[in-house]
């Protein structure tokens, strides 16, 4: 079934048009409650939580009328992380849980996605049947069948220790002095308090939210914010999450920034010395071939799914394993949690560094990272970012480069699945390459889509 709501990490966009206005959400609502219920061999409660954007509030009083008229009882955990909800949609048992957040953009934005009652993203089959929902008509169930709203007490405090727990009982973070940048986003009451009480000197930035200010300048996507704030302040290293706390970016003691891909590499590679099985690790299109080079040189196959932590995930799934993330700081540890974590990431590395006795730039050296450069080139809205990249100049462009650069680089081009923005992805052994491809390649996408939107 083509959708036309949700997207790769469920639905987007910018807040007061199509499809995120309060009248869809309430609709989306009303049909999540009703195909959920369907499912569920009970009526279980569904969770809502939401990130610090201004929006959030009317969006989760669309969300929660909807439920309601549809028999669904609710329980409000309010700003949370998303991996947060996901625990504790798993561990209350609900039937669900609902994210209402945009992630890593702006506050102009928002979003909501979904996790089932295992604290999973919804199956593919579960969102098409809530999407051919949202095509009936509303039908209100009974005044005594309507949903009750409750809020889930103690939210902040279970996630908490859940994230500690995580962590090797037999380590601590004494001694440690640790920049932790909440992005003025859903962690900003989470994550000091867990370094914090693991034994770290924590310093936290990007901790004031206001509805406005999430992901501005700040986290994981303005790593240049942590690394400022770790060179000032001498850390040991620095802690960057993304506006919902799905995503991480370190900034090691000398203030080199850490991606994803390195994040991923040092849990790996370290498991691998404890003598932990590492039966393979999965990426993306995107992922830097050095990950590739360095998790075959520890012995750890590697492969390739499409870009979105869903598409790692289902990778994941196929082959049996634990371990994957992106560069841009998603990464997933399914032995420790059901969907990427930030926080967990960063204790994973964090127990490596003690374990090892080595610090985070020891352990982040054992990756050799090839020069690599994405562009996201802005689309305007109504343009399909998908045709733009079949453009016929376009096309010869990349086929060109690809020839170039033949096995000693990479070339990928494609529309996001979450911003309006086609991103140009080139990666070679030489900088200048790289820097020179990316560019003329990015020109020809934004000629094409100028063209696009005149026509």
């Amino acid at each position: 079934m083509k959708r036309h709501f949700f997207g790769t990490d469920g639905m987007r966009g910018r807040v007061g048009e199509e499809p995120v206005t309060p009248e869809t959400v309430l609709k989306l609502g009303w049909a999540a409650g009703r195909v959920l219920l369907a499912h569920g061999e009970d009526r279980g409660s569904v969770l809502i939580g939401k990130d610090t954007r201004i929006s959030g509030y009317l969006l989760e009083s669309a969300l929660e009328a909807g439920l309601s008229a549809a028999g669904a009882d609710i329980r409000l955990i309010g700003p949370m992380p998303t991996p947060g909800i996901a625990y504790l949609t798993r561990t209350a048992r609900a039937q669900a849980g609902i994210v209402i957040s945009a992630s890593h953009n702006l506050y102009e934005d928002n979003g909501i996605k979904f996790f089932s009652s295992l604290g999973a993203k919804l199956p593919d089959d579960v969102e098409c049947a809530i999407e051919a929902m949202m095509q009936k008509p509303m039908r209100i169930v009974s005044s005594a069948e309507l949903g009750k709203v409750r809020r889930f007490a103690d939210a902040a405090g279970r996630y908490i220790e859940f994230c500690k727990s995580t962590f090797p009982c037999r380590l601590g973070l004494g001694g440690l002095k640790i920049v932790v940048d909440c992005a003025h986003g859903a962690a900003y009451q989470i994550a000091p308090h867990v370094f914090e009480e693991l034994g770290a000197h924590v310093i936290a930035i990007g901790n004031a939210p206001d509805g406005f200010n999430i992901n501005r300048e700040c986290g994981s996507t303005h790593p240049q914010t942590l690394r400022q704030a770790v060179l000032a302040e001498g850390a040991d290293l620095g802690i960057a999450l993304d506006g919902d706390g799905d995503r991480v970016i370190m900034v090691d003691h000398a203030g080199s920034v850490i991606d994803g891909d390195r994040i991923v590499y040092m849990i790996a590679a370290h498991r691998r010395r404890m003598g932990v099985s590492v039966p393979g690790v999965a990426g993306t299109l995107m992922s830097n071939v050095g990950l590739e080079r360095a998790l075959n040189q520890n012995g750890i196959p590697f492969a390739r799914a499409a870009v979105g932590d869903r598409y790692v995930m289902a990778l994941l799934a196929e082959r049996g394993w634990d371990l994957g993330g992106e560069a841009s700081g998603h990464v997933i540890c399914l032995d420790k949690s059901t969907t990427g974590d930030g926080i967990i990431a960063a204790l994973q590395v964090l127990a490596a560094m003690r374990e090892s006795e080595r610090s985070l730039a020891d352990l982040a050296s054992g990756m050799h990272v090839f020069p690599q450069t994405i562009v996201n080139v802005a689309i305007n809205r109504g343009v399909s970012a998908r045709e733009v990249v079949r453009a016929p100049g376009v096309l010869a462009l990349l086929k060109d480069i690809e020839q170039l650069l033949g096995s000693e680089g990479r070339v990928v081009l494609r529309p996001s699945g979450t911003e309006p923005v086609v991103r140009v992805m080139v990666e070679a052994a030489e900088a200048q390459t790289v820097t020179e491809l990316t560019e003329q390649l990015a020109q020809a996408v934004a000629k094409a889509a100028a063209e696009a939107d005149v026509s």
